[in-house]
């Protein structure tokens, strides 16, 4: 091992854990996984050559040969090839001379394409050497290298401002001016009353998950706290990979302090000491004010030890994915932290006793706590008085697609869809489609945009909340590339850990290109439908229990032809 890679250990205690953030080390310091490099991490983490080789090649982050000086990722989500990306691609192909997933012979460039970044928002959306950029269909490749513009932080609108209120209006790291806007106040009274009164007071509020599954955050974390062993972890998915959504991003970017005090009241209500965040690898923007805010909470005295004098401490480390939509999913989440192929665990036993590293864990969305910190602050009862009985407060809804405004918008559960489209800015009246819930959701027709949106008003619609994505597919797009790019996003992003899921997602991407290509028969849609059927009842994880969703709910709602 050479001295310089020795130095690349620094600050890490040779465990399996290790592995994924040494082999970003790595990557960051040589633009790619040297094969020495890994056989080093290996001997360094004491597991055999080929575990390390697993992970290098499972998370598509990981590049085991070396990328340009200037590495650009294309998106091809839904949102940027509705507005113009792959087309994009083509053009950097024909002034690089090369093709997607190849390097300049000079070692200049790198041009690769990828399924989502989470810029929905600002589609179309590139990453330059881990920068968000956006991408200039008007302006010649040539130009548009030599200065990509990067993307802004985006809109964060609506009414009530609970949660978004703080976005923009300072700077992110800054704890005085959060003090002065009210932050921390959840914290205080938290700390101020018993763990079970705090756990009571969120489970008053009828607060639920805000990252699709919409689990009773109450409830799970009263399960935590009276699991017997120990330790325990709190830990934040930052891991948005769902295509239109792109509300955690905006929260981890503009107020990541509310973030950071979500986490401290989670702690504190179960009895954890430690907090991971484990953000997705795309987000190299949010991660870096993330860290800031992280650092100005340690020197303020938020995090550390004996917080506010109240004898309660609690520590904060994030943790960064490496490319794998499965890891939004909890359990591949946990294997990603502890060093693993981010494949989900049987469950049960569930995270609540058996979570990260085989310990009691409260897994929770972004947002699911940063609403806990407002709640702590403004109590249970003010928090109910938006929204529905069964539907208690207020939701981010990610807007995309076809509306003059993309951007999160908070409102009241139960405001109309048509009424959130019509906030961005997009006239109605041109709606062919409205794809909810992101990739995993549905389409819902120009019939149902009165639809409230709440978990009752959905349901009885036949349509899930998931994420808070509403991404609008004006008249005129064609409903079949929209189609392409879902059955790409899931046969790409497919773990292969379950046959169902591994074969399904490929066979439906096969005939979703028939129905584009004008060739699919009704044997086709049959038999799209069927392994649809399979991928749902018989998946291993939510990813290919949904895999068809949106897909099926576009054929049999008669939004595309074939």
């Amino acid at each position: 091992m050479t001295e310089p890679l020795q130095t690349l250990f620094t600050g890490f205690q040779g465990r399996e854990e290790d592995i994924i953030p040494l082999l970003h080390r790595v990557q960051e310091t040589y633009n790619y996984l040297p094969e020495d490099a890994m056989q080093a991490v290996a001997r360094f983490t004491r597991v055999p050559e080929s575990q390390v080789y697993d992970v290098a090649t499972f998370y598509t982050e990981f590049k085991l040969a070396p990328r340009g000086a200037k590495h650009i990722q294309i998106c091809r989500g839904t949102a940027c090839r509705m507005h113009g990306g792959v087309r994009y691609v083509e053009a950097l192909e024909q002034h690089l001379g090369i093709r997607a997933g190849e390097t300049t012979p000079d070692g200049a460039y790198s041009l690769e394409v990828v399924e989502c970044l989470g810029l929905c928002d600002q589609a179309p959306a590139a990453l330059v050497n881990g920068v968000p950029v956006t991408l200039d269909l008007d302006a010649s490749p040539a130009s548009w290298l030599d200065s990509p513009p990067e993307a802004p932080q985006g809109l964060a609108a609506g009414e009530p401002r609970w949660l978004t209120a703080r976005i923009g209006a300072a700077a992110p790291d800054d704890v005085t001016a959060y003090e002065q806007a009210g932050g921390f106040a959840g914290l205080r009274a938290a700390l101020s009353r018993s763990p079970q009164e705090v756990i009571a007071e969120v489970e008053q509020s009828g607060l639920s998950g805000r990252g699709g599954a919409a689990f009773p955050t109450g409830l799970k974390w009263k399960f935590t706290a009276g699991a017997q062993s120990s330790p325990k972890f709190v830990v934040c998915n930052a891991d948005e990979s769902e295509p239109g959504t792109f509300k955690d991003r905006a929260l981890l970017e503009g107020d990541p302090l509310a973030v950071i005090e979500g986490m401290l009241i989670a702690g504190y209500a179960i009895g954890a000491a430690q907090g991971y965040v484990y953000i997705r690898s795309e987000y190299h923007r949010p991660r870096a004010v993330l860290q800031r805010a992280i650092d100005a909470a340690y020197a303020s005295g938020y995090l550390g030890k004996n917080i506010l004098g109240s004898g309660f401490s609690f520590d904060v480390e994030i943790r960064v994915g490496a490319g794998a939509y499965v890891c939004g999913e909890e359990t591949a989440l946990f294997e990603s932290i502890e060093g693993r192929r981010g494949m989900p665990r049987y469950k049960p036993p569930y995270p609540t006793t058996n979570g990260l590293f085989d310990r009691p864990t409260a897994i929770n969305n972004v947002e699911t706590l940063a609403a806990a910190g407002w709640i702590l602050a403004h109590g249970a009862e003010a928090y109910r008085s938006q929204g529905t009985s069964d539907s208690p407060g207020t939701k981010l809804f990610c807007l995309s697609g076809d509306v003059p405004r993309p951007g999160v918008y908070e409102a009241p559960f139960g405001t109309r869809m048509r009424d959130l489209i019509e906030m961005a800015g997009g006239d109605t009246g041109a709606v062919q489609a409205v794809l909810v819930g992101g990739a995993a959701g549905s389409f819902a027709s120009p019939a149902q945009l009165d639809t409230p949106m709440s978990f009752e008003g959905l349901k009885a619609a036949g349509l899930s909340l998931g994420s808070g994505v509403l991404m609008v597919i004006g008249e005129g797009r064609d409903m079949r590339e929209v189609l392409l790019s879902l059955a790409l996003f899931f046969a790409h992003e497919s773990c292969g850990k379950c046959n169902p899921c591994r074969l399904g997602t490929r066979y439906q991407l096969e005939i979703v290109k028939k129905i584009v290509a004008g060739t699919a028969t009704d044997r086709d849609i049959e038999r799209l439908h069927t392994i649809g059927r399979t991928m749902t009842t018989a998946s291993f994880c939510g990813l290919g229990m949904t895999a068809a969703t949106a897909i099926l709910s576009a054929i049999d709602g008669g939004l595309v032809k074939w």
